[in-house]
């Protein structure tokens, strides 16, 4: 009986190493794939039938063991949803980690500045990881984020990260978050003596010099020749303001109709700034605006290199246009200040 009992014990023994050797084998083992994949675990979804999913998808040849670790640590209880990616290199213990430490897949989307509202929506609109729950009615954008005025400039161009199946409305709410933030500090950084009554017309300002010029080291010389055009009462006469209140009907150039043509936003035929923004921008180009740079210009043109010729007085900036925009057609000539009637 002693001898039975003993032999009985030895195999029990034999058998329990042997299943520990398997587990530890099975724990060790890189996971069954050449190339990384992603995997989603969803909220709710009990952590055995996500690890029996990826036995089943043949990534795991056998999830028992990782299951069983997962639950005598308690990190059953402590993974977290999301989409993962997975990489040959991996054991199953490396998948348990990921998980529990939440290091999802970080998708990204970038707002540019520049950009209207329409462009910025279609950006948003064209990403297969976001959810698409924005209105298609731009007049109900704002209700349907909880905010107030025009969408226009209301929204900081930056790229984001998100989790996949993140929902377009969280992206808008978070670059008006920051855009606020950012108008904020730089508004209470402002130069004494600036024509605006409020942040939101600095940001207006900021918008046409983010349209004017690519340049970095030209946005504070633009902010100063519109802000002295303010302080003298003359119209800014600046063509992103006139296509931008063209709309879908701008084609590539503008016309001397479209000078003449008055809109909200024809800064030829109104004095002051456009009632909103018209694109998105960004620190700069806000900080611009709010430090615009001294000096006497009035008047600047196209080089067409991307840079643009300054003038203090109207006779050296139509010379400035006859010598930089001498070979335009005459119907897309634009012209100076004091030709437009």
């Amino acid at each position: 009986m002693n001898k039975r009992v003993g032999l009985m014990f030895t195999m029990l023994v034999f058998w329990v190493f042997a299943f520990a050797l398997y587990g530890v084998y099975q724990l060790s083992r890189p996971l069954n794939i050449e190339s990384p994949i992603e995997v989603s675990y969803k909220k709710g979804q009990p952590l055995s039938s996500f690890f029996v999913g990826l036995e089943k998808q043949g990534v795991l040849v056998d999830s028992r063991f990782v299951m069983l670790i997962s639950k005598l640590t308690g990190d059953a209880r402590r993974a977290k949803a999301g989409t993962y990616q997975l990489t040959p290199e991996m054991e199953a213990l490396d998948v348990l980690k990921l998980l529990v430490a939440g290091k999802t897949i970080q998708y990204k989307i970038t707002l540019v500045e520049g950009f209207n509202i329409r462009e910025t929506l279609s950006r948003l609109a064209e990403n297969p990881n976001l959810i698409q729950d924005l209105p298609s009615d731009i007049d109900e954008l704002m209700p349907f984020l909880g905010l107030e005025g025009h969408p226009e400039g209301r929204f900081y161009p930056d790229t984001y990260l998100f989790d996949k199946n993140t929902r377009a409305s969280e992206i808008l709410v978070r670059a008006q978050v920051k855009l606020e933030s950012v108008l904020a500090q730089e508004w209470q950084k402002r130069e004494e003596g600036l024509p605006y009554n409020s942040p939101y017309e600095a940001l207006i300002m900021a918008s046409i010099v983010e349209k004017e010029t690519a340049v970095p080291d030209e946005r504070d010389r633009i902010a100063g020749v519109f802000v002295r055009r303010l302080n003298k009462n003359m119209r800014l006469e600046t063509d992103p303001t006139v296509i931008y209140g063209l709309g879908e009907r701008y084609k590539g150039n503008i016309r001397r109709s479209h000078l003449r043509e008055k809109t909200a936003y024809n800064t030829y035929r109104m004095k002051g700034l456009p009632p909103t923004p018209i694109a998105m921008v960004g620190r700069e180009a806000i900080h611009a605006a709010l430090h615009p740079a001294e000096g006497d210009e009035l008047f600047f043109v196209a080089m067409g290199d991307g840079r643009h010729y300054f003038s203090a007085t109207l006779k050296e900036h139509n010379e400035a246009v006859r010598e930089y925009q001498i070979r335009r057609r005459n119907e897309d000539y634009r012209s100076t200040p004091e030709q437009i009637k």
